[in-house]
């Protein structure tokens, strides 16, 4: 915005042979000038104005005039002497700077109307700008979202307005989608540096960033990686991008076919308490296609996405891909179901088999099983597939309540490597599968990044590297003699890297409870890293 500092370069100012008298706020924004030889402007200024006077009634009383100027919120005055005032009194310059107030003393007439029109066409200007660039932006992102733009082509269209690189990136840094053409290194080393902004300090990065999703859902950051140019401009963009990102993950969850939307409705109204009656639940799941007596199974299949799908279109297509998938596979066994697209790869399903008679009800599934896992790599390409079964009901809506632990079982069985089982009960798993159960929980990332700060934020030098040597304590239970020799270290220098861990994450390594959290941690930076 027009500064005083602008004001003073004018030509029209220039003119008058400026001098500065109070070099107070010369960078201050000047929000309008204003023309005036009264005494008493305490009722005409609303702050951050300048103002252009003849000085008569600053002769009189300085210091009264001039705080009353500087209580009323003006930026500074600028007196023309030689017309009505010789000269200004000596002093009135140390007297403008005891109240933080601009002083200007012209030397050479000028025409006032000439310096208003200036610096109110500029001001205008400037604000037009800001109105217009306002528009432009609410356009581009109204547009994008009426056309269920990717999540590429919004994070573009950021870039393109702010003429800055852009990176969307995720709660545990890593950077998802970047502008098209950005440079390599600003990617590089990102998740150590993504950590260090917003922050303070030498190390701190001066990135300008918008929090992406619902208050207090926040799912990740637009980001541009360094200072920008106008900073005010790139909050105003990152914003509006992010309500982009989040409405299109919102719409983009939803969408799917309607005999689909209305089983995943009747699964959500029953997870959500809004249909508690066991026989309306019958009844509405009969309806949508669920046949058979007995026993109901709730089923969740989980398919692992190997990198992420940079176009969500694509993303959803897989899903519904998926989806059908399990469907068809279920029906053409001669089995029922209702069936709902819960998540990115994520198929949860209640299930009736036709018929466990002859066989055991285990032996049936596991044959189903089977099919699901061969339909869904003939349609998806997938190498890793895994079933979770809960446990069995009467009542679908128990079986629907199933439904949760059937998840559960499902996210730790896909972290699990190894032989993948045909499908997979809540015994199957272990510790580290339920630190791959809640790694996606906001609370449990913020967890392991406070606990490990430290050392992913300045973990540099040596090898092997101070995160891999606490992986490998850890792992041992504190075993020294053993750690020397896995990493192959002498003791001396591995007790030294020790204590240098300890002092950097402040805590006792041979203390219990301390390895207890740092070793859940550690476990949630692997399976988040993958490495788990």
């Amino acid at each position: 915005m027009l500064t005083l500092a602008d004001v003073l370069a004018l030509p029209v100012v220039q003119r008058g042979r400026p001098e500065v008298l109070s070099a107070c706020r010369r960078d201050d924004t000047i929000r309008w000038v204003h023309v005036s030889d009264l005494a008493d402007l305490s009722t005409l200024l609303q702050g951050g104005e300048l103002v252009l006077t003849t000085g008569a009634a600053m002769v009189r009383s300085p210091r009264t005039y001039l705080r009353g100027l500087a209580d009323a919120g003006a930026v500074g005055v600028v007196v023309e002497v030689g017309t009505v005032v010789p000269e200004l009194p000596p002093g009135v310059g140390d007297i403008a700077e005891q109240l933080d107030l601009a002083l200007v003393v012209l030397h050479r007439t000028v025409r006032f109307v000439e310096v208003t029109e200036a610096v109110h066409r500029m001001i205008v200007a400037e604000q037009y700008d800001v109105v217009e660039f306002d528009r432009r932006v609410h356009e581009t992102f109204t547009d994008l979202s009426m056309k269920r733009a990717s999540l590429s082509g919004i994070v573009d269209a950021a870039a393109k307005l702010l003429d800055e690189h852009v990176v969307l990136e995720d709660l545990s840094h890593q950077a998802l989608v970047a502008s098209t053409g950005i440079p390599a290194e600003l990617l590089a080393d990102w998740e150590r540096r993504s950590r260090r902004s917003p922050g303070v300090g030498v190390d701190a990065e001066p990135w300008s960033a918008t929090d992406v999703g619902p208050r207090f859902e926040q799912w990740g950051r637009l980001v541009v990686p360094y200072a920008p140019a106008d900073a005010a401009r790139a909050s105003t963009v990152l914003e509006r991008a992010a309500s982009a990102l989040a409405m299109h993950r919102m719409v983009e969850q939803n969408r799917t076919g309607l005999q689909h939307q209305a089983q995943s409705g009747l699964i959500d109204d029953v997870l959500r308490g809004r249909v508690v009656d066991d026989r309306d639940v019958a009844a509405r799941a009969q309806a949508l296609g669920l046949r058979g007596g007995g026993q109901f199974l709730p089923v969740v299949v989980r398919v692992e996405r190997p990198g992420r799908v940079g176009d969500p279109v694509a993303g959803h297509r897989r899903n519904v891909a998926v989806l059908d998938a399990v469907a068809h596979t279920v029906n053409a066994s001669g089995h029922t179901g209702l069936f709902s697209l819960r998540g990115d790869g994520e198929v949860g399903a209640v299930v009736a088999l036709r018929d466990s008679r002859t066989r055991s009800a285990e032996q049936t599934f596991g044959a189903l099983a089977r099919r699901i896992h061969a339909e869904i790599r003939r349609v998806d390409g997938s190498d890793r597939v895994v079933v979770a079964l809960g446990p069995s009901a009467h009542e679908v809506t128990d079986a629907i309540a199933g439904l949760a632990e059937a998840t559960d079982t499902a996210e730790v069985a896909l972290s699990l490597r190894g032989d993948v089982r045909e499908f997979y009960r809540t015994s199957d798993i272990r510790l580290r599968g339920l630190i791959a159960l809640l790694r996606d929980d906001r609370r449990i990332q913020r967890f392991a990044e406070t606990e490990l700060k430290a050392l992913l934020a300045h973990d540099a030098g040596a090898e092997p590297s101070n995160i891999s040597v606490l992986r490998e304590y850890l792992r041992l239970a504190g075993n020294k003699s053993a750690l020397a020799e896995r990493l192959h270290m002498s003791r001396p220098a591995l007790y030294k890297r020790l204590r240098a861990i300890s002092d950097a994450l402040g805590v006792d390594l041979d203390d219990g409870e301390s390895m207890t959290s740092l070793h859940v941690a550690m476990m949630v930076l692997d399976s988040l890293d993958g490495s788990g």
